[in-house]
Formats: structure tokens, sequence, C-alpha cells
């Protein structure tokens, strides 16, 4: 039987979806909103509802097809609708409710990662979830947020994720002292990325270090890691800044690093330089 067209803006449902744009609310339920065609096809795993305008349907149709034959319901909404359960500027069509899907840091431990990133006083969430997409990208097995950081199902951090938010374990809520203690005993090292930093990047992988195990820990976009956090860590790195920038940004740094370590994992004899062939 075909859904009717979802069309008031005072649905229970609609009502439902806006108080999702509050962490508390989400955190109550469990659920969040993820936006687009990208985010619902990576999501249907996950996904509880989807909620299309006819426009929208037609040109995803595979997406929705594709969710219907995971048992999840798909309703028909006009663009208002569409629009208010939206986050962004300007809609494209597709929303879906979702499940969170956090994953427990002891099953994390237990799994014996070699490559995690841990984000320790992050706050902003479009940083977050580059990091997140960073980090999958260069094959990490885990993300690790710590309590006092940004929410990874804030709408933006999920926008800025790109999906892979639904690729790879990501915990949350974890204390920096508790996921440092955790990472060192499943045998990963643990490195702290800071501008401050006596040990840098070439002379991590010079040496040959950055094979093993590595859990790197990164830090507020504005103050870096306190003190407390950086002597918790097995060494504190810095990236070399060979040119006149001032420094890099939270994203790109995490992303050099998280790459540096991939290389070296694979190497088949360690790694002595990122430029070495």
């Amino acid at each position: 039987m075909a859904i009717p067209e979802l069309t008031s803006l005072r649905s229970p449902r609609v009502t439902a979806a806006r108080r999702l744009a509050k962490r508390s609310f989400r955190g109550k339920e469990r659920r969040f909103i993820v936006e687009g065609p990208q985010a619902v096809r990576e999501a249907i795993a996950h996904l509880v509802e989807v909620y299309a305008t006819p426009e929208a349907a037609e040109r995803h149709r595979p997406i929705l097809d594709a969710a219907r034959a995971a048992g999840i319901p798909v309703f028909s909404a006009t663009d208002d609708v569409v629009a208010e359960m939206s986050d962004t500027v300007t809609p494209q069509g597709i929303v879906g409710l979702c499940r969170f899907l956090d994953s427990p840091f002891e099953e994390i431990l237990a799994a014996r990662p070699k490559l995690v990133a841990v984000l320790a006083n992050v706050r902003d969430p479009g940083n977050a979830g580059t990091v997140l997409r960073c980090a999958d990208a260069a094959g990490a097995d885990a993300v690790v947020l710590t309590d006092a950081s940004v929410d990874p199902y804030n709408p933006k951090a999920v926008r800025a994720s790109v999906g892979s938010l639904f690729h790879l374990p990501v915990a949350v809520g974890v204390p920096v002292e508790r996921a440092v203690s955790g990472l060192r005993e499943a045998g990963a090292r643990v490195l702290a990325a800071d501008g401050a930093g006596e040990r840098d990047l070439d002379s991590e992988l010079d040496d040959g270090l950055l094979g093993a195990p590595t859990a790197w820990i990164f830090g507020n976009e504005a103050w870096g890691l306190p003190e407390a956090t950086r002597a918790l860590a097995d060494e504190v790195v810095r990236v070399p800044i060979h040119g006149r920038a001032e420094s890099l940004n939270l994203a790109t740094a995490a992303a050099v690093c998280l790459y540096a370590s991939a290389r070296a994992q694979r190497a088949p004899a360690g790694c002595r330089s990122v430029t070495s062939t």
C-alpha cells in the first residue's frame, strides 16, 4: 500500500526529526539525521526511516530501492518538510533517520588495532568529521572521541565525514586517560601530535618507528593539547614546517600523521622517509 505524502510541518515525525538537532535529544533517542544521497546510501545498515521528495525519489531511485529491500520505511515528503528536517541551507531532497552506531571502547581494544586516531577536546564538528574521514582514508582501525570532544552525530560532523562515520568503529565519551592506557595495553605506541613536540614526524620516519601499532592523539583546534595530556603519551611529535606557513590546521596535521603511519605500516621493511623509493 502506498504511503501518503508527508505534507505538514507540524507532523509528529517532523517534530521528532527536528529535535535531533540538539545533542541532548540525540543522546536520549540514540538517533540522528543524515542528509543527502551519499550519506543515506552509506547509512542503510543503520537507518530507521527515509524521507524523500518526489523529485529526489526519482533521481535516487536505487538508494530508495535498497532501503526498501532492507525493510526500511520510505516516506514521500514535500520540499518544505524535507527542508524542515534538514540542517543545510540547500537540502538535497532526501534525509534519513539513523540509529547511533558507536562501538564500545573495549571492543576496539580487543581487536588489537594498528592505527587509531584519538580526538581529545576537539570541539569543532567540521574538524571532527574531517579527521574521521582522513582516518578512514588512511585505513585506520578506529577513531576515539574523548568525553570532552564534540558529538560525532552533530549534523556538521556527519556531513564532514562524507560517509566515513559508517566505515570504521568509533568510540565516544572515553576519558583521555582511559583511552591512552587502554590503547597502550592493547599494544599501541601512543603519540601526541603537537607543534611543541621534541620529536618531529621526519625523525619518526627516519628512525623506522612508525611501523608499529600507533595511536595518535589530536587536540583542540585553538590551544592544542594540554600538558597533562601530552604527558600521557609515549612521545610528543610535531609535523615539521619546511616552508613559511605558521602552522597546519587540525585536519591537515591529522591527515599527514595518519598517512605517515599508514605508509610505514604497509612498507615491507619499515619506512625511512615519506619521499624514499
